[in-house]
């Protein structure tokens, strides 16, 4: 029998009808009585009392607001995971000039030491396209096979291409170094894109109700310190090198390795942990819910065609020894046919929902994707974390992919044809820096130490709003502000930097882990984070190529007006996202509803 679909009250005890209950004699009783019987009294098979305990235990999780050794060590694998991939997706700024000196140090004007814009755009966005692909793919992979197994698999695929990305070198039969880079790098790209739903899912489904936006959040915070590490990383390679790169410009080839190379480290300490991840409670709890109920459609067929045979031998019966024509009419007319036998009981004793539509047996079941997202109630949600996400990420990589440009314009990288290779690198690592812990470090942990209190949605609402405003005024007033204040213009793009992460860009990574089904979490938290990295590709693909227009960087001003108008599209999408603070998973989606 299968009891898979029970209630159960506060203290995880089966709702049983008084009638049917014995009377216990104390509460642990009550509670054995619970775990061996089912709704209706009767004896509860292995499988029912199975899924019975990993209910209660989702009810103490739940309950719980103490980290235990096993979480922690999940938090610091998936913290480790946000750093790596950071680490490895904005190292690319550091590397794209390193790879000017490189290979283009004998051009002449303009184009001395700088990396043509074709092929900077190239392996900008290749992590980008990559990431786009692994997000969709390793994102449903997650829901179908596991979150731990794929989890494992994608960082197997980022260890291998990051060092396959150090040793790029240009072919013979001309594929440069560039097109074999941005290879790699999409490869990449497919590995680090599979940690955004795994994680978030992963850390979503361990921990409680009452600190689960805090440790979602904290995972992904991790990411600022990998944004610090790649440059700090680079100042010291550099500085390994500096008399060496000083006399030849041309041991910057070794440097730019180096730095992408040191990328797979963190990766490679973690990975046994990885492999050896076991997938959550609630993840295990729907798979054997899954298991139960195609096991329970089959039992309730057999039953089906049994009654269905019974009822057919019984009508014959009864005509061959009818000795009254209306008896007979009176069997044809009112057989108590297997189909109404059934939904009159309910079969309830396999706690099968059953109705009955035009006279056949229907089974309530499990709805899939595409019924689940076809109800607007459900759609505007994933429309709401997508079309966000894509917004903030337009900007968000738009300016971060190249915050050298901003560091440069204004005034801070030095004077590329008079300073020393090492000199100008090194400052502009250190701008990196400084920007980053002014700005987005801090954002990323006010939102960690906020997100219980304030809420997911209102944290989003203030950000996507600071950052309207910001980028009106420094868009509009660009060129007015740097003539009059250069730390003004600093302190205006610090506090972008920080209500950027002390707002939507944590945010949208923390709501898609919160407000689907975890039949579908994985997937849609997938396709939500791929919105975001297509608005990547647009803004390093399409808007960026605009902004040496009129002259080198003459356009920023203009783009950062653009940037407004999609922080502004950001805000009004998210009132279609439901609140999730102080809510179960179960509560937020009303898993109720994914069946039909």
């Amino acid at each position: 029998m299968s009891n898979h679909q029970f209630n159960s009250n506060n203290n995880g005890i089966a709702d049983i009808s008084e009638a049917e209950k014995p009377r216990y004699a104390d509460d642990a009783a009550a509670r054995h009585y619970a775990a061996t019987t089912s709704a209706g009294g009767v004896e509860m098979d292995e499988r029912d009392r199975d899924l019975l305990r990993r209910q209660q235990e989702l009810e103490e999780l739940d309950s719980t607001s103490k980290p235990n050794w096993e979480m922690i060590k999940k938090l610091t694998v998936c913290g480790v995971a946000f750093f790596n991939d950071a680490y490895d997706m904005f190292a690319i700024n550091i590397v794209a000039m390193m790879l000017g000196f490189v290979y283009y140090n004998d051009a002449e004007g303009s184009a001395k030491n700088t990396v043509p814009k074709k092929w900077d755009t190239l392996i900008k966005i290749a992590v980008q396209v990559g990431c786009l692909l692994g997000q969709l793919v390793m994102g449903r992979l997650g829901d179908k096979i596991g979150r731990t197994t794929v989890y494992a698999a994608s960082l197997m695929i980022a260890i291998f291409t990051t060092i396959a990305s150090a040793f790029s070198n240009s072919m013979v039969m001309g594929i440069n170094v560039f097109v074999v880079l941005f290879i790699w790098r999409v490869l990449l790209g497919f590995g680090i894109g599979g940690d955004y739903p795994l994680t978030a899912t992963i850390v979503s489904e361990y921990a409680s109700v009452h600190n689960r936006g805090k440790m979602i959040s904290a995972v992904f915070s991790c990411q600022g310190f990998g944004n610090v590490a790649a440059p700090i990383v680079g100042i010291i390679v550099t500085a390994c090198f500096k008399n060496s790169i000083d006399r030849n410009v041309l041991y910057l080839d070794y440097v730019w390795r180096i730095i992408i190379g040191i990328g797979c480290i963190p990766g490679l300490c973690t990975l046994y942990w990885r492999l050896t991840m076991e997938d959550s409670k609630r993840f295990q709890l729907e798979t054997a819910k899954a298991a139960a109920a195609n096991a329970d459609e089959e039992m309730l067929r057999e039953k089906l065609l049994a009654k269905q045979q019974f009822d057919v031998g019984s009508n014959i019966e009864a005509k061959g020894t009818s000795l009254s024509g209306n008896s007979d009419l009176d069997a044809e007319k009112s057989p108590f046919t297997a189909t109404q036998s059934m939904v009159a009981m309910g079969d309830k004793s396999n706690g099968i929902p059953v109705e009955e539509s035009n006279g056949e047996i229907k089974i309530r079941r499990a709805k899939t994707f595409a019924q689940y997202f076809s109800e607007w109630k459900h759609l505007k949600v994933l429309l709401g974390t997508s079309i966000a996400w894509f917004a903030l990420d337009v900007a968000f990589y738009g300016i971060n992919l190249n915050s050298s440009i901003v560091i440069e314009a204004i005034g801070f990288a030095g004077n590329m044809d008079t300073d020393k290779p090492s000199k100008y690198i090194i400052r502009n690592c250190l701008g990196n820096i400084i920007i980053n812990l002014l700005g987005s470090v801090p954002g990323y942990w006010i939102s960690v130490f906020t997100i219980e209190k304030l809420g997911r949605k209102k944290i989003q609402l203030m950000g996507f709003a600071a950052l309207t405003v910001l980028y009106i005024v420094l868009g509009f007033a660009y060129n007015q502000i740097l003539d009059k204040s250069v730390a003004g213009f600093i302190v205006l793009f610090t506090l972008a930097q920080l209500f950027q992460n002390f707002g939507p860009n944590v945010t949208t990574f923390v709501i898609p882990g919160e407000v689907f089904p975890t039949r579908f979490r994985a997937t849609a938290h997938g396709i939500s984070a791929a919105a975001g990295k297509l608005g990547a590709i647009v803004a390093q693909g399409g808007f960026m190529q605009l902004k040496d227009r009129g002259g080198k960087n003459a356009f920023i001003d203009h783009l950062l007006e653009i940037f407004a108008l999609f922080m502004l599209i950001g805000f009004f999408v998210t009132f279609w996202i439901p609140e999730s603070k102080g809510k179960t998973l179960e509560e937020i989606c009303d898993e109720r509803e994914e069946y039909y």
